[in-house]
């Protein structure tokens, strides 16, 4: 059975009118009668009961249709998408990261953009307290974050970058006068605690509830946003860990950046959802492992 043949049988199983198949598939009704005879001569059975005033199809019919529908869709979609391919990609594309973290999506999003100029490119903001959220809800299409990230929803693609950690400390903390301080220094300090829905596994990679030497580390007031940590940290009644990116762009009087010597490298990549991955997605992918080469 040829495509064109699937695509009368499946218009007319829709429409049940030939003269309308025909009008729809811009071809002559005797064509779609032909092919419908044709059909069900080969398959041996009638698909479809013809009357002076109605069209509706046989149970054989009803069951054809079904098999062959997805299949159609399947075939379809794919062509389209291979001509997307062919004339540049085109739709919109939406990636999201963290607050001051858009720099280490430049040299992606540089390059996704000469490749695909046709498609437009969205940045959003993604919230600490809930990195899978957007993600989830399709707000974003693609995700710059923090590792580890152990989602069985959730694919991780290529790592773009790494930072080092430092403590945001007030400027008139104790440790404000220190050129460095240890991870073990946090056990005789509260840090910030997070309000949101991050999975506790990825806040311990950032902020660990223990130091090296198993002394808990005390959580104080909870934030949601950068900017609400660094304020909490500016009263004075915690302190927090942050990425050096981010300390680099925030100059602040209240606040005082002390480098942590041995804090674990922090580590990102892209994420996207598994079950929602597009062509555009892959292209963005794609550009990403090309532009660390």
């Amino acid at each position: 059975m040829e495509l064109r043949d699937i695509e009368i049988f499946l218009t007319l199983a829709e429409e049940l009118h030939f003269g309308r198949t025909a009008e729809r598939l811009r071809v002559s009704q005797a064509r779609v009668s032909q092919s419908i005879k044709a059909q069900e001569r080969r398959i041996g059975g009638a698909l479809f009961e013809r009357t002076s005033r109605s069209v509706r199809l046989t149970p054989l019919g009803e069951r054809l249709r079904d098999r062959l529908a997805a299949g159609y869709g399947e075939i379809m979609a794919g062509v389209d998408e291979a001509e997307a391919a062919a004339r540049g990609q085109v739709g919109t594309l939406t990636v999201g990261t963290f607050d001051t973290y858009h720099h280490g999506l430049a040299p992606t999003v540089d390059l996704f953009r000469q490749r695909h100029p046709q498609c437009e490119l969205r940045l959003r903001e993604i919230l600490p307290a809930d990195p899978f959220g957007a993600l989830r809800a399709g707000r974003v299409d693609i995700g710059l974050l923090w590792l580890p990230v152990q989602e069985p929803d959730l694919v991780v693609g290529p790592e773009l970058f790494t930072e080092r950690t430092v403590l945001a400390v007030a400027t008139d903390h104790p440790l404000a006068a220190r050129d460095r301080v240890e991870m073990e220094d946090l056990g005789d300090h509260a840090v910030v605690q997070v309000d949101g829905p991050i999975p506790d596994y990825v806040w311990e990679a950032h902020t660990p509830s223990v130091t090296p030497g198993g002394r808990p580390i005390r959580r104080g007031v909870a934030i949601s946003t950068v900017e609400e940590a660094l304020t909490a940290v500016g009263a004075g009644g915690v302190v927090s860990p942050i990425g050096s990116y981010t300390a680099a762009g925030r100059v602040r009087r209240d606040v005082t950046f002390v480098p942590i010597t041995d804090a674990p490298t922090m580590r990102y990549a892209l994420v996207w959802r598994g079950g929602a991955e597009t062509s555009l997605v892959r292209a963005f992918v794609q550009a990403a492992r090309d532009a660390l080469s």
